[in-house]
């Protein structure tokens, strides 16, 4: 279980492309301390498991279907990432429950700077939209945020200049993708809702 609220903004240090996966390495000074063997790391809001770790640097393996149905896969030597671990139990939730499954990509489609903050907007996969609404938690790229405005197929945030500087949206450029995880509480509302009997 994580919070959303990204640790470090780590490196690719290395990408090994299996038949029906991937190897990362990773460099995080930050997370990677005490880390070990089997412990959960968000990348870019995925929860990965630690293979190995050497120094800041760890290793994790990523399957296809994460690697499918993430932005993992355009990862590349020297791209930026999120990392996050996992919220200590009694720790402040400073952000929202993030899983670290992600639910969809989006891409970003505009940035409107001013002076103090930045507006983005960040297209939505249809089967999403449902859960997305004004003033409610989404997860971008493992960052917490809250949405300002929910269209039919877009959503935009309002980044802080510390959002800017310590994560990968100060960095993305229109036609990049996200990661996307909807609140969760919102999905198991629907599932309750949609399986109570309907007497008369």
């Amino acid at each position: 279980m994580f919070t959303g609220i990204v640790e470090e903004l780590g490196e690719v240090t290395a990408v090994e492309n299996l038949d029906d996966a991937s190897r990362f390495r990773l460099r995080g000074p930050i997370v990677t301390e005490g880390a070990k063997h089997g412990d959960s790391i968000a990348v870019n809001g995925v929860c990965l498991t630690v293979v190995e770790r050497e120094g800041d640097e760890f290793t994790a393996d990523v399957m296809a279907e994460t690697l499918n149905r993430s932005s993992l896969g355009v990862l590349a030597v020297g791209s930026r990432v999120n990392l996050e671990r996992p919220m200590a139990l009694g720790a402040r939730l400073g952000g929202h429950i993030v899983q670290g499954h992600v639910d969809g990509t989006g891409e970003v489609i505009e940035r409107k700077p001013s002076e103090h903050w930045e507006l983005v907007k960040i297209s939505l996969p249809a089967d999403l939209t449902r859960y997305v609404v004004e003033k409610g938690s989404i997860t971008v790229d493992g960052i917490s945020l809250t949405v300002v405005d929910a269209g039919p197929d877009y959503f935009t945030v309002s980044l802080i200049p510390t959002t800017l500087d310590l994560t990968t949206l100060g960095l993305k450029q229109p036609g990049d993708p996200v990661n996307l995880e909807v609140d969760v509480i919102a999905k198991y509302v629907e599932r309750l809702m949609g399986s109570r009997e309907v007497t008369p």
